[in-house]
């Protein structure tokens, strides 16, 4: 496990050992105290050591108040952390906060230049290690996170004191509950695979290997502030983020490129992705181009476009997930393409790769189990498009069992027009490969929305139909049905305080499908444990700025 340092740090250990000493066992020699560097900061009647972060080069954080502020100087696109940087918890509840981009090592656009810095693989460049209980914040949306390939972030919260990740509007407490765009995001770059590059081999014969050059530039990327990502390592190891929340971000930089809460590009499965919120986010909360990154523990709150977005043939897997899109805004639940470019394959403007990419298993085949979907009933006047559940496309291969999506706490606002549907197959791959069951199944998952499907579903049968066949179900819904004991005798699924916790079994109402090996169907049990608790921010009375519209 890689550790990284700094000055302070080490000031500590040696205050804390000279402390614990007798002073009869041990010699001190007198210590010389260099003066010609003044770290201290005045105060009337008081001086006090600088708590802010400092760089080998000299180069330190300066305190405001209980806050530490870097400057360009510190850390910039152009001016990349290139050695390892510890930011801790500051007293008093203090943010570190960044003026520019916090770019974690330098970005590579080939494997020569990969090659000649002595990057491979993650751990090869500088690390960022972050105290639990700390806040990172940024000053606008021109500031955000980028970990560039071969360097880690090590993020490790914990339940009661979780790492935050927000705008310098959040610290200075100006910021609404759901404003998003204060800052831009997290990126995460990786050596995994993305089928944006070309590969021979298969996944199946395990000898799937790069052919030529593979380094796409990652969102948030521009002319002037690039990033690369990719390759073909999908256990490549980025670090650890545990007890995360990533709040109030989300940027368009140019048409079609936004940042999101947190864009894992080619991110590999030997990173550990435990309990991470995404909160008020422009964009999308999570995306992932590639890779296989595992994600365990997930909250999706305020998300204003898609909650999980899969793309560039991802083959993690995320278990346990709680998505509550806002009252008025929010897109899909789950967007997720199967390969990148597809469009422009249909079109013919590149080489139609689409049966390649699949043959050889490199297109996305998430696995997602326990996920829970409070969707929002707006369909005008929304950041994005309409909220909805899940729309597959693109060639995915996906598997996605004991889940639910609810859009029934509020009318559709155009009846059952298709613009809230709860599941759209949009691929004609998709759509086979769930016939065929063998590389792709939706099995155990529970929709309850006025608008139950968009387009056709596999074999071209009816949604109840196909929800017999494949142990599925659908919920009529016209109108508001509040899916609680509180309002309702003839479905009941959802309960407890706020009511995103599912009925145990005895206690539900109009729903017939039993949980896959696992004990219930969503995210949370009203008689389970609440991972949720004591380290989310927006769900619980005590850590939030408003009730949840529903309760």
């Amino acid at each position: 496990m890689k550790r990284v340092s700094n000055k302070l740090l080490l000031a500590a250990a040696i205050s804390a050992l000279l402390a614990g000493c007798d002073s009869g066992g041990i010699n001190i020699e007198p210590q010389t105290v260099d003066n010609s560097v003044d770290n201290s900061v005045t105060n009337p009647g008081t001086v006090e050591e600088n708590p802010c972060a400092e760089l080998a080069s000299g180069v330190q954080g300066t305190p405001e108040g209980a806050n530490c502020r870097y400057g360009a100087d510190f850390v910039s696109y152009a001016n990349p952390l290139m050695e390892d940087l510890y930011l801790p918890a500051l007293p008093n509840g203090g943010a570190h906060i960044f003026d520019d981009i916090l770019f974690v090592g330098a970005s590579y656009g080939s494997a020569a230049d990969l090659a000649a810095a002595g990057i491979a693989k993650g751990g090869d460049g500088p690390a960022l290690e972050i105290q639990a209980g700390a806040t990172i914040a940024f000053k606008d949306k021109e500031s955000f996170v980028v970990v560039n390939r071969g360097s880690q972030l090590f993020a490790r919260g914990t339940e009661t004191a979780p790492i935050t990740f927000t705008s310098e509007t959040d610290v200075l407490g100006t910021v609404g509950p759901e404003d998003v765009s204060q800052w831009g995001g997290m990126v995460i770059n990786g050596f995994g695979v993305t089928n944006k590059c070309v590969y021979t081999g298969t996944v199946a014969g395990g000898d799937l290997a790069l052919a030529g050059e593979c380094s796409l530039p990652a969102e948030g990327s521009d002319s002037d502030q690039e990033s690369n990502y990719g390759g073909d390592n999908n256990a490549d190891n980025s670090g650890v983020m545990t007890y995360v929340r990533v709040k109030h971000t989300g940027a368009e930089v140019v048409e079609g490129n936004e940042l999101n809460g947190v864009t894992f590009a080619g991110v590999g499965s030997g990173t550990v992705v435990n309990n991470l919120e995404a909160y008020a986010t422009y964009d999308d909360g999570i995306e992932m181009f590639g890779g296989a990154v595992n994600i365990e523990n997930y909250v999706a709150l305020y998300v204003r476009d898609d909650s999980i977005d899969i793309d560039e043939g991802w083959q993690g897997s995320i278990t346990n997930a709680l998505v509550i899109q806002s009252e008025t805004d929010g897109n899909h639940c789950i967007e997720a393409d199967g390969i990148g470019s597809y469009d422009d394959m249909v079109d013919g403007s590149k080489t139609d790769r689409r049966a390649e990419i699949v043959a050889q298993g490199i297109n996305s085949r998430p696995v997602i189990d326990g996920l829970t979907c409070i969707v929002s009933a707006a369909s005008s006047q929304v950041t994005h498009d309409p909220g909805a559940g899940w729309r597959l496309r693109e060639g995915i291969y996906p598997t996605i069992t004991n889940s639910l999506i609810v859009a029934s706490f509020a009318a559709d606002e155009n009846g059952a027009d298709g613009s809230n549907y709860c599941l759209r197959v949009q691929s004609d791959e998709t759509l086979a490969a769930l016939v065929n069951g063998s590389e792709a199944s939706l099995a155990a998952n529970v929709f309850a929305c006025e608008d139950q499907v968009k387009g056709d579903l596999p074999g071209s049968v009816t949604p109840a139909e196909w929800a017999a066949a494949t142990g599925n179900e659908f919920i009529a819904i016209a109108g508001k049905v509040d899916p609680t004991a509180n309002a309702n005798s003839e479905f009941v699924l959802l309960g407890g305080v706020p009511a995103f916790y599912t009925e145990a079994a005895a206690a539900q109402m109009g729903v017939t499908v039993s949980p896959q090996q696992r004990a219930f169907l969503g995210a949370l049990s009203v008689n389970g444990s609440d991972w949720t608790n004591g380290w989310t921010y927006g769900l619980h009375e005590g850590s939030r700025a408003q009730p949840l519209w529903f309760e």
